[in-house]
């Protein structure tokens, strides 16, 4: 069963991301299951600290675009929206060039929060960040 409350399509989350700091980091939405959203990002001097590396807090950025951007599908758009609310992140294996790749799926979905477990990954999928995201559900 899925768990969109609103139609979603990769064009359509692909769009409202334009113009925002997604797009400034090249995110793209990649894939949409029945409960689970992915987007990629690749590694480039936007997304690099001094060492060469992947910037912990972009791995941040990227873990809390997705996993925000899938709870607003999960809500009545029309009457809520949803907002990060707090986030973790563990940094398990540096990655210096290539694609990587977040997919969000659901821990709970709930009234008034959800909580978002994101598990992002490098080209040959080793897991470089596991985070997780609360968003408050907000009344329009």
């Amino acid at each position: 069963m899925t768990i969109w409350a609103n139609p979603i399509t990769l064009a359509d989350v692909n769009q409202r991301s334009e113009n925002t700091a997604a797009s400034h980091l090249d995110i793209k939405f990649t894939e949409i299951g029945v409960d689970y959203l992915v987007a990629t990002m690749p590694i480039s001097n936007k997304s690099k600290q001094p060492f060469g590396l992947l910037h912990g807090g972009i791995s941040v950025a990227l873990a809390e675009t997705v996993a925000s951007s899938a709870a607003n599908y999960c809500v009545d758009q029309q009457r809520f929206y949803c907002v990060g609310l707090d986030i973790n992140a563990n940094h398990i294996k540096s990655v210096s060039k290539g694609i990587v790749t977040a997919t969000t799926c659901p821990i709970h979905i709930g009234r008034k929060t959800h909580v978002w477990e994101i598990k992002i990954n490098d080209d040959s999928d080793s897991l470089v960040c596991i985070s997780r995201l609360t968003v408050a559900v907000i009344s329009r």
